[in-house]
């Protein structure tokens, strides 16, 4: 007989209460104000969210960040994916008391001790195509 999902469900386990109060309320201090450009991926008007994919790394090591919150002073509807932008982000860090670590890891066997947030402070369109149109004609100039 096979398993029915009321019983895979009781096999799963949730977090304790105090667990996941702790995650939800996790107080954020602002880590720094990043410079780095890339692309978007994904706009999610509705949330007022983003994906971007970084063409340099951020401090832990992410290329690729989701969610990104847009503040209102940014109009949604004029940002265009798959061009190249320069993003200014505010990446802060969350830390997890001693106790959630050691609950992650020994029940969950997930090595976490902070969790990130970002925030998009601002952009800025970068003019790749008339660059590379420019680097052509300089190359076509030495021939």
């Amino acid at each position: 007989m096979g398993k029915t999902k009321s019983n895979m469900k009781e096999k799963e386990e949730k977090l304790p209460e105090w667990a996941e109060n702790e995650i939800r309320s996790v107080q954020f201090k602002q880590m720094e104000k990043i410079k780095r450009t890339g692309y978007i991926l994904s706009i999610y008007d509705d949330d007022r969210k983003i994906d971007i994919q970084l063409y340099e790394a951020l401090p832990d090591g992410r290329i690729i960040v989701e969610g990104i919150d847009i503040p209102n002073s940014i109009k949604i509807n004029e940002l265009q994916k798959a061009v190249v932008y320069e993003f200014e982000i505010n990446m802060d860090i969350g830390l997890f008391s001693k106790e959630l670590v050691e609950l992650l890891k020994s029940k969950y066997n997930l090595d976490m001790d902070k969790i990130y947030k970002f925030e998009l402070n601002g952009l800025q369109l970068m003019d790749v195509e008339s660059d590379l149109a420019n680097q052509s004609l300089d190359n076509d100039e030495e021939e």
